[in-house]
C-alpha cells in the first residue's frame, strides 16, 4: 500500500509539474513556433507542407520515384554512378518546412530540435536500423567545430544511438582537411571539395574493420560528403555502410 501511495504521489507530482511548465512555457511548433498541444510536434499548417520520403524510392540512394517500378528498383544515378555506401535514407524532402528545422538547428543554436528530428529519423530510417551498427556522425573539422561550437550531425546521431541502443562512435571518423562550405557549390565542385577530407584514425582502424556503420548527417544534397566519408570507412574495412539524414534535396532541385 505504501509503495502504491508513493507511486501515485510521484505521478501526481509529475502531472502537476508538466501542467505548470506548459502554462508558463506552452509547447510550440518546432518549425514556426505556433502553439501546439504536445511538445515536439509541428502545427497542422507546417505538417501539411512537409513532404515525407516514402516508397517507392531507389533502393540504394533513397531518391523517391514518381511511380512504383518494382521492389529493389534502382535510379539511373545509382546504376551509372554506384556510391561507395550501401544504402542512403532520408525522412523528408528539403523544402521550406524542413529547411527551417535544419537551419534552426545548424545556424541558430537550436540544439533542442535535435532529439525530435532524431526521433523522426529512427522511425523513417527503420530499414537501415534493423541490424546492430555503429552510429557515426559526419565530422566537422576542428576549426569549424570551434567556430560553430557543436556538430549538428553529432547532435542528431547521439539521440539516435540512445533510442536504438546502438553504439555511438564519433571517434571512428575525422575530417582531416578543412574544406569550403558546400552551400552554393555544384555537384562536381562539392565532390572535389571533400575529396580526401576524411580519414579513419590509425588507432581506430581495427574498430571499423568488419563492422556495420551508419553514417548520420542532416541533409543529403548530392551525397558528396557522405560518399567521401564512406570511402574512408570502406578503406578501413567496414563491411556495410548505410547513411541516414533528416532531409534530402529533391533530385530536380540539385
Amino acid at each position: 500500500m505504501r509503495e502504491l501511495a508513493i507511486k501515485r504521489l510521484i505521478t501526481a507530482g509529475r502531472i502537476g509539474f508538466e501542467s505548470l511548465r506548459d502554462t508558463i512555457m506552452p509547447p510550440v511548433c518546432l518549425s514556426c513556433e505556433r502553439r501546439v498541444d504536445v511538445e515536439g510536434m509541428v502545427c497542422p499548417i507546417c505538417w501539411s507542407t512537409i513532404r515525407f520520403v516514402e516508397k517507392p524510392y531507389c533502393d540504394v540512394l533513397g531518391a523517391p520515384f514518381s511511380y512504383d517500378i518494382g521492389a529493389g528498383a534502382l535510379s539511373a544515378d545509382a546504376i551509372a554512378n554506384p556510391p561507395p555506401f550501401d544504402r542512403a535514407r532520408s525522412v523528408v524532402l528539403y523544402d521550406d518546412a524542413a529547411r527551417k528545422l535544419i537551419q534552426g538547428l545548424k545556424f541558430s543554436d537550436r540544439t533542442d530540435l535535435a532529439p525530435w528530428l532524431a526521433h523522426w529519423m529512427v522511425r523513417g530510417g527503420s530499414d537501415v536500423l534493423e541490424e546492430p551498427c555503429l552510429i557515426v556522425p559526419v565530422p566537422l573539422h576542428r576549426w569549424r567545430l570551434f567556430e560553430r561550437r557543436f556538430n549538428q550531425s553529432a547532435e542528431l546521431a547521439r539521440p539516435i544511438a540512445k533510442e536504438t541502443g546502438y553504439d555511438y562512435r564519433p571517434e571512428l571518423l575525422e575530417r582531416s582537411k578543412r574544406t569550403k562550405q558546400q552551400v552554393g557549390l555544384k555537384a562536381k565542385e562539392r565532390a572535389r571539395n571533400v575529396q580526401g577530407a576524411f580519414r579513419v584514425p590509425t588507432s581506430q582502424k581495427l574498430e571499423v574493420k568488419g563492422r556495420r556503420i551508419l553514417l548520420i548527417d542532416d541533409v543529403y544534397t548530392t551525397g558528396a560528403t557522405l560518399k567521401a566519408c564512406a570511402r574512408a570507412l570502406r578503406r578501413a574495412g567496414a563491411v556495410q555502410i548505410d547513411c541516414l539524414t533528416f532531409a534530402r534535396v529533391a533530385t530536380g532541385d540539385i
